[in-house]
């Protein structure tokens, strides 16, 4: 699934690896998680003037053709005023501004407001979540973005493409094989509901992926609350570690794709926001298009099992 090479430096090692499908590339500096870049969460945001609070959100935010929003729950979705693909869709999570944690209900919701809004895109589709403004949200207030575009994005589309070509090769699906790898190797996550697993070349830091058994955006209903349930648990394992802010997407395929594309999510830590804080993102990453990792995928996987163990209400998993 992936190749990779260590350098031995005077401190440690640099660990460099390059994923065969698709040639993406990442470095693994665990000791520079010494230089202590992160911080506590300091939450510091008011509501005042938030176009996504109760009060706001009905006045000043778009409706759909029919003069609509989504209702479901506390979410409320809409179009996105400053759109930045063809389609493009906000969920609000909750009422409150602050939320420092959520229930399987308000995940539920909010990604159930996503799928109603796209589910009749025939394109390629994402859903999206950027929490706190050190992951890159423009507004505090929680919320999902589903995007859908005529073409697939860089990291789908490489999948997509050399996935094919692997079905032609091998005779089988290249994600089937990604689970197999994962879970010989020990980087899968036992105790959650769905197939989640550390990637082994992150192109971010503390990368977990969930490989769901599904193409299309329709068909997520049909997972929507295992997900749900699977993603408060891996939000908590996070905090646990020590991070509040975090990346998330869900890229989903066509029909046609069936066969040689799983729909799959990639869920990334960032670093929380407070004076303290040195960004997680800098010109390796922005410019290089090669980030730089400080946790081992191993590791990371290794310090679930030890977390899952302590928690309550574990799921049964589904094989």
């Amino acid at each position: 699934m992936f190749t990779s090479f260590r350098t031995e430096h005077t401190e440690g090692f640099i660990e460099y690896r390059v994923e065969d499908l698709t040639g993406l590339r990442t470095r693994i500096c665990p000791e520079r998680l010494k230089r202590g870049i992160g911080g506590v969460y300091i939450p510091t945001y008011k509501d005042e003037d938030c176009p996504f609070c109760p009060g706001l959100i009905e006045e000043v935010t778009p409706v759909f053709p029919d003069g609509k929003r989504i209702h479901i729950g506390e979410s409320i979705t809409f179009p996105n005023l400053y759109p930045f693909a063809a389609y493009h869709v906000v969920t609000s999570i909750t009422h409150e501004h602050s939320v420092p944690t959520f229930t399987h209900k308000q995940i539920a919701d909010a990604l159930s407001g996503q799928v109603t809004a796209l589910k009749k895109q025939s394109e390629y589709v994402s859903i999206n979540w950027n929490y706190l403004p050190s992951a890159g949200a423009s507004l505090p207030h929680p919320h999902l973005q589903g995007l859908c575009d005529h073409q697939p994005d860089t990291l789908p589309s490489r999948y997509l493409l050399a996935g094919e070509q692997y079905h032609k090769t091998h005779g089988r699906g290249y994600f089937e094989d990604v689970r197999k790898d994962a879970e010989r190797s020990g980087r899968d996550l036992p105790g959650t509901i769905l197939f989640w697993y550390a990637h082994p070349v992150p192109i971010g830091e503390r990368e977990i992926r969930c490989l769901l058994p599904l193409t299309t955006v329709a068909e997520f209903s049909d997972v929507l609350e295992d997900f749900a349930a699977d993603l408060i648990s891996l939000l908590g394992f996070y905090r646990d570690l020590g991070t509040s802010a975090f990346n998330m997407a869900i890229f989903f395929g066509q029909n046609k794709d069936r066969n040689t594309f799983s729909a799959f999510c990639s869920l990334i830590s960032r670093i929380n926001p407070n004076p303290l804080s040195t960004s997680d993102t800098a010109f390796m990453e922005r410019l290089h298009l090669e980030p730089v990792i400080l946790t081992l995928p191993e590791e990371l996987a290794s310090t679930w099992r030890e977390y899952a163990q302590n928690m309550p209400n574990v799921p049964t998993i589904i094989n």
